[in-house]
């Protein structure tokens, strides 16, 4: 029963990382910004990558195998988490513009995605379903926390330029 739960939670996740790397990839390929494009072109890269390991880990378990942790990175060299948001990227990204919105929508995201992931990982009695679950959330973590902190940067642009502020 427990392998069925599982092959339910993978497919899940298999389908919200290929959702990812559709959107990801096509903001890429549909902004006028280098940054944004780079951004959200190794983003989708990481989801090809989450992808492939999942599927994976759903044939290891529908083939009857026990499911193990082989292929996980721990330190991802080409990973989004590394990215340094520079000054002139966030000065390129209009406010209320298409990449603004992308942003929004990949956080909402990214969040769908590290709930279902921490929730997996809590719930798991086998030691590697908690660990698969656990690296998947965390590295969801490093996307969300990049996107937030270029989301709250736009936002303080536009309560600048507005004058929103009290003082």
């Amino acid at each position: 029963m427990e392998n069925k739960k599982l092959i339910e939670i993978l497919k899940s996740a298999i389908l919200l990382e290929v959702r990812g790397e559709a959107f990801y990839r096509k903001v890429a390929e549909s902004s006028g910004n280098q940054g944004i494009r780079k951004i959200f072109g190794i983003m989708a890269d990481e989801e090809v990558l989450h992808t492939r390991i999942l599927r994976e880990k759903y044939t290891e378990i529908s083939n009857g195998k026990k499911l193990s942790v082989s292929g996980l990175k721990s330190d991802p060299e080409d990973s989004v988490t590394g990215y340094v948001l520079s000054e002139s990227l966030k000065d390129q990204i209009a406010s209320a513009g298409f990449e603004a919105a992308a942003i929004a929508a990949a956080i909402d995201m990214e969040s769908k995605a590290i709930k279902l992931y921490s929730e997996r990982a809590e719930n798991a009695a086998d030691e590697n379903e908690k660990k698969l679950f656990s690296w998947l959330a965390e590295w969801e973590r490093g996307h969300h926390k990049l996107l937030f902190e270029l989301d709250r940067d736009l936002k303080e642009r536009i309560w600048n330029d507005n004058q929103f502020w009290p003082f």
